[in-house]
């Protein structure tokens, strides 16, 4: 089973692409607090990076920002690839397959938009349906029908 489950704020604001199949995609960075303080007393965080799809993607870019607070569910994924000067490198990332607001307006965090987060539950309920109409119980992954530009 792969399941990773985040609470985190945004670094910076969603960065919204495209693939060349007109797939939106879209990356930020999660920081997440370590549970236990270091030997100076300062509570330590990782610096995860997130990779959302298709209408998720054009969500997180329409009401995420900076200092955000969300939860994040979703699958760890490693990739290896080739740089410029052909080095290999490994990349590893959460694909999420659900984002949730962790802050609410009076906690000073702004991130929580009630009308935003039933636009996204909808959404998510119509993807399932869209998803489920094959009938065979799977629905295809985030990178299907998308060239990558990679070897596997």
């Amino acid at each position: 089973m792969n399941k990773a489950i985040l609470m985190g704020r945004l670094t910076r604001d969603p960065e919204l692409r495209t693939t060349a199949n007109q797939i939106p995609v879209a990356s930020f960075t999660l920081a997440v607090d370590r549970r236990f303080k270091n030997a100076n007393g300062e509570r330590q965080a990782d610096f995860i990076p997130i990779v959302v799809w298709r209408q998720q993607a054009e969500f997180a870019n329409r009401y995420l920002h900076k200092g955000s607070r969300i939860v994040v569910v979703g699958s760890i994924q490693v990739r290896n690839w080739e740089d410029a000067e052909g080095n290999r490198r490994i990349s590893t990332e959460i694909v999420a397959d659900e984002l949730h607001f962790a802050d609410t307006k009076s906690s000073g965090g702004g991130g929580y938009d009630a009308p935003a987060e039933k636009e996204y539950q909808s959404q998510r309920k119509e993807q399932s349906k869209d998803d489920n109409k094959g009938g065979d119980g799977f629905s295809p992954g985030p990178d299907d029908d998308t060239a990558l530009p990679f070897d596997l």
